[in-house]
């Protein structure tokens, strides 16, 4: 018999009412799935229920708390032939790119899911989801970290949150899905991550640390001096959102005084894009090409999610500035995979 762990973090999937709104409750989200039939039918894989105290708002996730959902699964790895992390979808794309560097040679699926609807409403899209992901999660196909939402089933770190209130929340715009699911589920095996040997490559879970990171979008007009108190010795890391391939101004024909002095105090500036769909190419334009003379490094097709957690994960593991730049611009989970 299949087996699956379900681990609830928080997120509206197990919220009820109160008199300030929709917040979790400990012990209520166990009390709804024992009421739910399907989950006991024939088909299904038998399953435990591991509650996270405190239950967050995924607003408030911290590096803490991905380890703390890292070391959970770590701990039961063996037990189980898959895992289902039930998460808010504020920042469940940041919680799955987290993972999946976090997660090192996974041979397993973890499956992330919510809902835009508490599961104890009438039209909560939350046991679909919840069902269609522990499904996917016993048959052990996926080795990787996912998001399935809205019948669909995406490569965790090139997935973010495209909507706030329609029911297919997330999308992937640079990587197609690794399933869907209508009458069956349907898998695209060429596109999933092959499982690694584990006698060559055993499954470990590597911790995050607190790490000083920077985030910028630009805009027209924008004054870079405004940021220029967050460019310290601190700051480790500093992510561009730039226009288009990666390009941004330069008012005076010489690179913004705060990316100079992030890159002259030894902090790791990466570049991506605002666009949803498509990737940096720095130095296309004459706008980038002193991005690429000053050693910034480019972020490629990834996701703003993946960038932060990856550069995050790299940090934590005490690497020197060029094993950081050149494993940032090299694929680790499939994060810059180019296959659409």
């Amino acid at each position: 018999m299949r087996k699956v762990c379900i681990i609830y973090t928080g997120g509206t999937i197990g919220m009820v009412p109160t008199e300030k709104g929709y917040a979790p409750e400990k012990g209520a989200l166990n009390k709804e799935l024992s009421s739910l039939k399907d989950l006991s039918a024939v088909d299904m894989p038998e399953w435990d229920l591991v509650e996270l105290d405190p239950l967050l708002d995924s607003s408030n996730i911290t590096y803490r708390d991905w380890n703390k959902m890292g070391q959970e699964i770590a701990s039961r790895y063996d037990d189980y032939d898959g895992f289902v992390v039930l998460h808010g979808t504020d920042t469940m794309a940041y919680t799955a790119s987290a993972l999946s560097f976090m997660l090192e040679n996974l041979g397993k699926p973890v499956i992330l899911t919510g809902s835009q609807i508490p599961l104890c409403q009438l039209r909560s899209d939350g046991k679909d989801n919840l069902i269609t992901s522990m499904l996917i999660a016993a048959d052990s196909v996926v080795p990787e970290v996912c998001l399935y939402f809205g019948n669909k089933l995406l490569r965790g770190n090139r997935s973010y949150k495209s909507s706030a209130d329609r029911l297919i929340a997330f999308s992937s715009p640079n990587y197609p899905s690794l399933a869907s699911a209508g009458i069956e589920i349907t898998y695209n095996y060429n596109l999933i991550l092959k499982k690694p040997d584990p006698e060559e490559r055993p499954f470990r879970l590597t911790e995050m640390r607190r790490t000083s990171i920077g985030v910028i979008k630009l805009h027209p007009g924008i004054h870079f001096d405004v940021f220029a108190p967050i460019v310290t010795k601190n700051l480790e890391g500093l992510v561009i959102e730039a226009f288009g391939t990666g390009n941004m101004p330069n008012y005076d024909e010489e690179l913004p005084y705060v990316i100079r002095q992030a890159i002259e105090n030894g902090t790791v500036v990466v570049v991506g894009t605002q666009c949803a769909q498509g990737k940096v190419r720095l130095g296309t334009y004459d706008v980038s090409s002193q991005l690429v003379d000053a050693g910034v490094v480019s972020a490629g097709n990834m996701t703003t999610e993946a960038i932060v957690t990856k550069l995050a994960y790299l940090l934590s593991l005490g690497l020197s500035r060029q094993e950081i730049h050149e494993l940032m611009e090299g694929d680790l989970r499939g994060e810059m995979d180019d296959r659409m």
